[in-house]
């Protein structure tokens, strides 16, 4: 006979006093891959981050983690844990139910997760409350278990188009957003393509143009267009202004000036090349029918609405339908506890894209477009 949940059985968001319980919890569900206090008390203070707990007289019976990224539509389930004892009497349901509650409040439209291929119940679940799997990740797990991945629109809207697949690569470096969403473009149009590091770092060294005020440069429009036609793809760059970018963030004249020979060559080139280089202000539709002609747009955003910082990035985009744009980002934030997982296929509202999709006071818009030849 199936047992019913306790009616006294709540759902509350997690607080300092349940680390000692939850640490407790940790250790009779999960033999690897376990969250330590540290973890746990950073995820209780987390400002988008929801840990909600189930609790009963006193004691917790389980909880659920959703990590939700700023900027975007998407949550991630990351780790629902139900005390043994508790087994078979709905609780994880009702975390569940709480868990995409929070998440649609805070906007996000999508849930996905991982879970161990071995994991027969919880695989069960998640297939009644409507999740499907479109992947797997080999050797995902602390002991090499590998992980599907399942996924669920929490809020129904729209559904996007039947585009190419584009693999996902994470950039290595602080500076080769550019060269990893590149090769991720390259990847998708040819599947023998091979994505490494060495690839990484020679694209971006034929691509670099920027000078940042500290640190290494990054890869312009031109550039990364240089280094696609050099390996024979086809290639259209879209900027809305004219001459080298960046130049308004440059007070050193010498740096000015390497900006402007490092513009003009590859301007050169580019003509060598046969590379249309329109000036004009790209739009969504203009994307969107680029995706539905089989190529991959890289755009560059600025970063402001998922860290707060006004940093110019390569991102790749993947898809679009009627609500979102869908993009691979290269950037893996190691301190917010993401993975690669987390910057696959991120739904972004049209509208926000819309604004991300420019930077700085100029509102500079660029992309560079990629088709197979």
């Amino acid at each position: 006979m199936t047992r019913r949940i306790p009616d006294d059985v709540v759902i509350r968001p997690a607080v300092e006093a349940d680390l000692k319980e939850l640490v407790r919890l940790e250790e009779r569900c999960f033999e690897t891959d376990r969250m330590s206090k540290r973890s746990f008390r950073a995820q209780i203070h987390s400002d988008h981050n929801r840990l909600l707990v189930a609790e009963s007289n006193g004691r917790l019976l389980g909880y659920i983690l959703i990590f939700m990224r700023l900027g975007v539509s998407m949550a991630r389930l990351y780790s629902i844990c139900v005390d043994p004892d508790a087994h078979g009497r709905g609780v994880g349901n009702k975390l569940m139910d709480a868990g995409e509650q929070a998440a649609a409040k805070a906007g996000r439209i999508f849930m996905r997760l991982e879970v161990r291929k071995d994991n027969d119940a919880a695989i069960a679940l998640y297939k009644r409350r409507g999740y499907r799997q479109f992947g797997m990740y080999e050797d995902y797990y602390e002991d090499h278990a590998d992980a599907l991945r399942f996924h669920k629109r929490i809020v129904h809207h729209g559904h996007g188009g039947e585009h190419l697949a584009v693999p996902y690569y994470q950039q290595s470096t602080g500076f080769t957003c550019g060269s990893a969403a590149l090769m991720m473009a390259m990847s998708a149009l040819r599947p023998e393509f091979t994505s490494d590091q060495r690839s990484e770092f020679q694209i971006w060294r034929e691509a670099t143009t920027i000078f940042m005020t500290s640190g290494h440069g990054g890869c312009g429009p031109h550039g990364l267009a240089y280094a696609a036609a050099k390996r024979n793809f086809q290639v259209d760059v879209y900027v809305n202004q004219e001459g080298p970018l960046f130049v308004e963030g440059v007070r050193d004249p010498v740096k000015k000036q390497v900006l402007e020979q490092v513009h003009e060559d590859f301007v050169e080139k580019l003509k060598d090349a046969r590379v249309e280089v329109f000036t004009e202000w790209l739009t969504l539709y203009q994307l969107e029918r680029a995706l539905d002609d089989k190529a991959i747009p890289l755009v560059l955003i600025s970063t402001y609405r998922f860290d707060r910082r006004k940093v110019p990035h390569w991102v790749v985009l993947v898809d679009m339908d009627e609500h979102f744009v869908y993009i691979n980002d290269p950037d893996v934030d190691d301190e917010a506890a993401q993975g690669a997982v987390d910057n696959y296929y991120i739904p972004v509202p049209r509208a926000s894209f819309d604004r991300m999709f420019q930077f700085g006071q100029n509102r500079l818009r660029c992309a560079v477009i990629i088709r197979d030849r």
